[in-house]
């Protein structure tokens, strides 16, 4: 197993919960916290504990993203109009990396950002090789006709686990898909329960 892997799982022993959903990861057979205390099981939190867990698992779950770059989506969030926490998800999901692991082109949240910073992705025709870029509804993505063959691409497309949300029109022939909305909590397919309210309590303290 890679350092890269075994870190991710690492944090699904961390949170508590199989945080990708995948029946891979070891948090099935060794639910308890990693490190030499770990076997003691997960301790009670106290309310400050428990918003930052909701934190950290939502933040988790995308992958790279750093504390810096969460609290700046947190803000842009928290000045829109509406439901923060509906619009804390909203943009969560409209990034490139996030919709490239919805559309089933590769296997994993980590996967999809290397997939995008090395230029395997075109968006409306163009190449774009940010992770974060900000998706719109009807923009269409697809992957590069060079890239359409790669394993990871080839694997990511078998793989039963996951279905592809209403919010995304798939091709899969083609490897391309169209970002139809903006998605509510709801439309979400997190395997574990997500809960953005506590996230905008952590924050707002």
């Amino acid at each position: 197993m890679s350092k890269r892997l075994n870190r991710k799982f690492g944090i699904s022993r961390r949170i508590g919960a199989a945080l990708w959903g995948t029946s891979k990861d070891p948090y099935h057979k060794r639910n308890y916290p990693p490190g030499m205390h770990g076997a003691s099981g997960y301790k009670k939190t106290t309310e400050f504990g428990t918003q930052l867990l909701a934190k950290q698992k939502l933040k988790k779950y995308y992958g790279d993203i750093t504390e810096k770059q969460f609290r700046s989506i947190y803000k842009e969030a928290n000045r829109r109009k509406g439901d923060t926490g509906e619009n804390l998800i909203a943009l969560l999901e409209s990034r490139l990396d996030a919709f490239i692991y919805r559309s089933k082109f590769v296997t994993t949240m980590f996967a999809a950002r290397q997939f995008v910073t090395h230029k395997h992705v075109k968006v409306n025709g163009k190449t774009v090789n940010i992770p974060s870029y900000r998706l719109k509804p009807e923009d269409v993505v697809e992957v590069r006709d060079k890239s359409k063959k790669l394993l990871v691409v080839l694997d990511a497309a078998q793989r039963s686990e996951r279905e592809v949300p209403d919010y995304i029109k798939l091709d899969a022939s083609n490897s391309k898909a169209t970002y139809l909305k903006v998605p509510s909590l709801a439309e979400v397919p997190y395997p574990v329960t997500m809960e953005p309210n506590l996230i905008v309590e952590f924050y707002s303290r």
